[in-house]
């Protein structure tokens, strides 16, 4: 069967850092670019249009968009199926519960689901070092996420990587042993 990682989290928890480390401890893992239309960072994302988009909706092949910092951010069908091949395993990164849920809901494949977690004064430091110039746009997403989660309470993680307290490679060696752990290929 065919297996994804889902990282949810605030802005700034962790969830490149530990990306580029799983993708360092295992050549199948994959950082899933996820679709963009808009503008500002490129970094991470395949950058579309207003038109590639009504295409994909048209064909029913967006799994999840959301709207954040003046942006849309799509989950794609024929992204996934591309990511998947050959036996790789891509990372999707996620802010919102409603992506977790329709991405699990809707694209067949083993998903291990990581809450990545940090204090909001850990986003507000982290921000800015990472080159944000929209700071006070991540901590409202910030909140924002907390709030998401806590109207979720019957989410279920395979694990909570606090990082505030978990050093990246800690937290990418316990996600890499959960998806061997539950892999057909192991």
């Amino acid at each position: 069967m065919r297996q994804g990682i889902l990282l949810y989290g605030p802005p700034a928890a962790g969830k490149d850092t530990v990306t580029d480390v799983l993708t360092e401890l295992d050549a199948r893992y994959v950082r899933f670019p996820r679709l963009k239309i808009g503008a500002g960072n490129t970094k991470g994302y395949r950058m579309g249009t207003p038109e590639h988009l009504a295409d994909l909706e048209a064909r029913g092949d967006v799994i999840y968009r959301n709207e954040r910092y003046g942006n849309i951010y799509v989950v794609d069908r024929p992204g996934l199926e591309q990511a998947m091949q050959g036996g790789r395993t891509p990372i999707v990164h996620l802010g919102q519960m409603a992506g977790v849920e329709q991405v699990t809901a809707l694209f067949s494949a083993q998903w291990v689901r990581v809450l990545m977690w940090c204090s909001r004064e850990t986003t507000a430091l982290r921000s800015p070092q990472r080159g944000d110039t929209d700071t006070s746009a991540r901590l409202a997403a910030w909140d924002a996420t907390q709030a998401d989660l806590a109207a979720h309470p019957q989410a279920q993680w395979e694990l909570r990587v606090d990082t505030d307290t978990t050093a990246p490679q800690e937290g990418a060696k316990k996600i890499d042993a959960i998806v061997h752990t539950t892999s057909p290929r192991s």
